[in-house]
């Protein structure tokens, strides 16, 4: 069995693979468009494009880049996926300019968490077209920080930051020098509990920062040297606001406004992570629990 049998494709919802023949070739652009298929993954098409190929035809030039669009779109690491963005590299300008567009367009408003699924995939297709483009992976985690740090999406907290931090190192893999992305970076690894790391990563960028942020940077640092850090990882309180806001949308909102106290007991993780929705939320709980100063306490907060 050869290793182009031997690698199964992705399964995608509504997708449907082509195996070409040999010698197939991809026509179009009225003839600006000739690319022979030996050597690549089969062709994933949408159903009712591969239903309306029969036993003597194959799919054509629309047929291919519909399928290896939505494809991407539902899975950008998907098995074949750099040579399905190489096709549309060479083959579909149209299409990849289609999608800046949508990624010009998820930036320029307040989306939800669907919406910054939708821009993860679109940045991570971007990246597979440009692979030496920095800015691209740097843009891919502050998506991932975005949605696992958001309340209503903080149960991907701990996927969403680990791919965070991946995405980071490779940024500064190919731009050593992009301070912003060290500073994010050791942001990354404090919240996962790599404190030391951290402090190295900020302690090499610290002399490019303004003095304000400078400050603040060297105060954390500081706060590392000598132990001064939350009681666990950053990350595990992020976790424990997730099952808060479960249990309360299960009914158990004592429970929750529990969960969320303890969390808010520790001074320096309440100090150095914004907590204006997590105040927010605890006051709704006490208010729902009938602890109407408390509430008001935790609403003046947030």
């Amino acid at each position: 069995m050869t290793q182009k049998q031997q690698i199964q494709p992705t399964p995608l919802d509504g997708i449907i693979y082509f195996t070409p023949p040999d010698g197939y070739m991809l026509s179009g652009r009225d003839g600006r468009v000739a690319l022979v298929w030996e050597g690549k993954p089969a062709i994933p098409l949408l159903e009712e494009d591969f239903s309306a190929i029969d036993s003597n035809s194959h799919p054509d030039y629309d047929m291919v880049g519909r399928g290896i669009y939505q494809a991407l779109r539902l899975n950008p690491e998907c098995v074949g996926a750099a040579e399905y963005a190489a096709v549309l590299k060479d083959a579909y300008p149209h299409i990849v300019s289609e999608l800046g567009g949508q990624i010009i367009m998820l930036e320029a408003k307040e989306v939800d968490t669907p919406y910054i699924d939708r821009k993860i995939n679109f940045l991570k297709i971007m990246a597979l077209l440009d692979p030496d483009n920095a800015g691209l992976p740097l843009e891919i985690a502050r998506a991932y920080v975005d949605k696992g740090s958001r309340l209503s999406s903080m149960q991907y907290a701990v996927s969403c930051w680990y791919a965070a931090e991946k995405y980071l190192a490779v940024a500064l893999g190919l731009n050593p020098d992009d301070r912003h992305a060290a500073y994010e970076y050791g942001e990354a690894l404090y919240v996962l509990g790599r404190y030391e790391r951290a402090a190295e990563i900020w302690s090499d960028i610290i002399h490019l920062l303004e003095p304000a942020q400078r400050a603040r940077l060297e105060a954390r640092i500081a706060g590392i040297l000598v132990g001064k850090t939350p009681m666990v990882p950053p990350l595990d309180y992020l976790t424990a606001i997730s099952v808060a806001v479960e249990q309360h949308h299960n009914g158990y909102t004592d429970d929750a406004a529990a969960i969320i106290t303890d969390v808010l007991a520790d001074p320096i993780f309440a100090e150095q992570f914004p907590l204006n929705e997590v105040y927010y939320f605890l006051g709704t709980c006490y208010q729902e629990i009938g602890l109407m100063a408390e509430a008001a306490e935790a609403f003046k907060r947030s």
